[in-house]
């Protein structure tokens, strides 16, 4: 209910901003419409109202029992299937420009169709009140930053900002990648998207534009051998622990004409930044320091779209973080499982716009790409001699589908995929699809 209150509020607070700024612009006797027609440039409302989301269908001819990776159940599993209908991220975007460099961001996101709850009487146990889960999913601020502007080469952002460290937690919105469901590999092992509230440095001079952060550091105790440190960042708290602090930055270069080239990276240590705390000597060194180096590209011409990525981390103290979280209470928030000491993603994608080589369907700006992709992946692919590998961490995974953009704005998107692991386990092919959107819906 809460957060259907803030909801219902963030959407009132857009709608009246939007209304006063239409109001002042009817009070001022301008019609936008007619000052477009006049070949005059109708005024920007100082309001940003946007956002992305997808709904996505799935028909996966595998088995999604937990143990399918285990001995003998990798046979008993073999051959079944299940399917899932999910809204995998619904975002709303509200910004503003208060003038002098002064402006404000927002996001607010629904994972999975957000979260809902009711109380009911259970006229089966007794008329009894019981509260009851109706919806699983999250609710999220995402962004919440007030940033002051200096000049195209030097703004300061400050508040709850996106870690731009790879490629997708840049590059995330549905229109910016083919498949179905985000690129795998980053997906797996990095938070995605991240975010984290702290400070940004950036700024856009010729063909470079840069980014340096300052954030709080991630929290070991949720680190897991299925997606690495993905589970260390936010928090399950009503508040982030600042134990340690961390730096990420982000380089994009955009010399050659439709490409882009980035690097990206993070610092920070992890442990002990939790509210557990141990005094055993055993510990006292220890710093789970967390290395990421990332570089993505992005071609866009002659008809191609080519993306691509690599991640590398480090994670030190592996071992003793393993040990440490196997050792915390039942009912801590750490998932109490080996993690490696060092993690892997790599992927390409490359689409061709069919319908350029159609010339009505081309002057009507729709498109049709045919694409391809490839990711490697592996949330374990070092571990510490005394930290069990679990092979079923790594895999290969291959993909083929289309996009259609029937305008720019929405993406209809198709694709099979499988993921290709280790012989002793079976594979993991799928047929998804889905349809998306992402833009503003003022100016």
């Amino acid at each position: 209910m809460k957060e259907k209150t803030w909801l219902f509020s963030l959407l009132f607070a857009a709608g009246t901003a939007y209304a006063t700024a239409t109001h002042a612009t009817e009070a001022s006797g301008k019609d936008p419409e007619k000052q477009e027609q006049d070949g005059q440039t109708a005024p920007r409302s100082r309001l940003t109202l946007g956002g992305y989301g997808e709904a996505v269908y799935s028909r996966n001819f595998y088995s999604d029992n937990y143990l399918r990776y285990q001995g003998q159940n990798v046979e008993k599993y073999k051959g079944q299937k299940h399917s899932r209908f999910d809204l995998p991220h619904v975002v709303i975007f509200l910004g503003y420009d208060f003038g002098h460099g002064w402006t404000l961001g927002s996001e607010i996101e629904f994972e999975h169709g957000g979260t809902e709850s009711a109380v009911e009487i259970e006229t089966e146990e007794g008329g009894e009140y019981e509260s009851e889960i109706e919806r699983g999913g999250e609710v999220a601020l995402e962004q919440f930053w007030i940033q002051k502007s200096f000049c195209p080469q030097l703004n300061l952002r400050l508040g709850h900002i996106i870690i731009p460290v790879g490629g997708t937690n840049q590059h995330h919105l549905p229109t910016e990648f083919f498949g179905v469901y985000r690129p795998e590999g980053e997906n797996t092992i990095l938070p995605c998207t991240w975010h984290e509230t702290g400070i940004s440095l950036w700024g856009q001079t010729a063909d470079w534009r840069y980014e340096i952060l300052l954030v709080p550091g991630l929290d070991s105790d949720r680190f897991g051998r299925q997606n690495w440190i993905q589970g260390g960042a936010g928090s399950p708290y009503e508040f982030k622990i600042g134990n340690n602090v961390a730096g990420a930055f982000r380089v994009d270069n955009f010399s050659v004409p439709g490409l882009r080239m980035s690097v990206s990276g993070y610092l920070g240590n992890s442990f002990k930044n939790t509210l557990s705390s141990t005094e055993s000597t055993q510990y006292k060194d220890v710093k789970g320091t967390v290395a990421i180096g990332a570089f993505d590209f992005a071609y866009n011409a002659h008809n191609w779209i080519i993306r691509g990525n690599f991640d590398y981390g480090h994670l030190s103290d592996s071992r003793l973080i393993s040990q440490y979280n196997a050792n915390m209470s039942k009912n801590s928030v750490s998932k109490k499982q080996g993690v490696a000491s060092d993690a892997i993603a790599a992927g390409l994608e490359a689409g061709y716009n069919l319908f350029s080589q159609i010339g009505q369907l081309n002057d009507r700006h729709q498109k049709l790409y045919l694409f391809g992709r490839y990711d490697y992946y592996d949330s374990m692919y070092r571990t510490d001699k005394a930290i069990q590998d679990y092979q079923w961490c790594g895999r290969h995974r291959i993909a083929a589908g289309i996009n259609y953009f029937p305008i720019r704005d929405i993406v209809l998107k198709g694709e099979y995929s499988i993921g290709l692991l280790k012989s002793q386990y079976n594979n993991e092919p799928s047929i998804s699809v889905g349809i998306a959107y992402a833009g503003f819906f003022s100016r």
